[in-house]
C-alpha cells in the first residue's frame, strides 16, 4: 500500500483542495495507486446498497486530448455567462478569491490534455434522467468521488472537482463506449501535486448559513 501523509481526519477534509496549477504534469500516476483510491471510494454509501457505480479511468493520450477538447468549449461557453468564478459582484476580498480560482480553472482548462489522470465517475441510471428530484441517484455517486480525492489527497494526489464536460456526456460516452444507461457525474483531472502544503480555504462564516429548528 501506498504511503500515506500524516493527516489527521480534520486536516484531510479541510486541506483537500481543487488543485489544478500544481498538478505535476510530469509525473506518471501508477494504476495501482488510482485502484487504492478507487477501493477507499467504493466503501462510500450509496442508496439501498445497490453500488450502482462505474469508474472509467482514461490514461490514453489521445483519448485525454478529445476529452480535454470538449471540456474547452464547454469552459469557454461558461467563462462568457454570468455565474463565471472570475465575475466581480462580491466585496473586493471575495473576488480577489474568486479571481484567483478563475485563473486556475482557466489553466485547467488548458492543461487538460497534459493531466495523467482523467477518472470519470459514473453511474447506472436510465437513458433519460428523470425530471423529478435526483437527490437519491447521485447521493449514490457523488460521496465515493469525494472520498476518491480524499484517498488520493492523502497519497500525495492533486485532483479537481469538475461536470462542464456533462455539456458534451453523449460524445464522451461514444468516445469511451460507456453504454447509454451509465450517466456521467464528475470529472476528476488526477495528478501527483507539487508539494503537499495545502491549507483550509476561505470560507463564509458558519452562522451565515446556519439554520437551527427552521430558516
Amino acid at each position: 500500500m501506498t504511503e500515506l501523509l500524516p493527516l489527521d481526519p480534520d486536516e484531510l477534509l479541510t486541506t483537500t483542495r481543487s488543485v489544478r496549477k500544481r498538478l505535476d504534469l510530469d509525473r506518471p500516476v501508477p494504476l495501482d495507486v488510482i485502484r487504492e483510491c478507487l477501493e477507499v471510494a467504493l466503501q462510500a454509501p450509496s442508496g439501498s446498497n445497490i453500488q450502482g457505480w462505474h469508474w472509467i479511468v482514461v490514461t490514453d493520450p489521445d483519448q485525454r486530448k478529445a476529452i480535454a477538447g470538449y471540456y474547452r468549449q464547454a469552459f469557454d461557453a461558461y467563462r462568457n455567462s454570468p455565474g463565471y468564478a472570475g465575475s466581480k459582484r462580491y466585496d473586493d476580498e471575495r473576488n480577489a478569491t474568486q479571481a484567483r480560482v478563475a485563473s486556475s480553472a482557466e489553466y485547467l482548462a488548458e492543461i487538460m490534455a497534459d493531466v495523467p489522470v482523467l477518472l470519470i465517475g459514473a453511474i447506472f441510471a436510465t437513458e433519460e434522467l428523470p425530471a423529478e428530484n435526483q437527490a437519491g441517484l447521485w447521493g449514490s455517486l457523488l460521496p465515493a468521488a469525494w472520498s476518491f480525492q480524499l484517498a488520493a489527497r492523502a497519497r500525495g494526489l492533486g485532483s479537481a472537482w469538475t461536470t462542464l464536460h456533462l455539456q458534451y456526456e453523449k460524445e464522451i460516452s461514444e468516445l469511451l463506449g460507456i453504454p447509454p444507461r451509465v450517466r456521467q457525474g464528475v470529472l476528476l483531472p488526477v495528478a501527483y501535486s507539487k508539494g503537499t502544503d495545502f491549507k483550509p480555504a476561505p470560507r463564509q462564516p458558519l452562522d451565515t448559513v446556519l439554520h437551527v429548528n427552521g430558516w
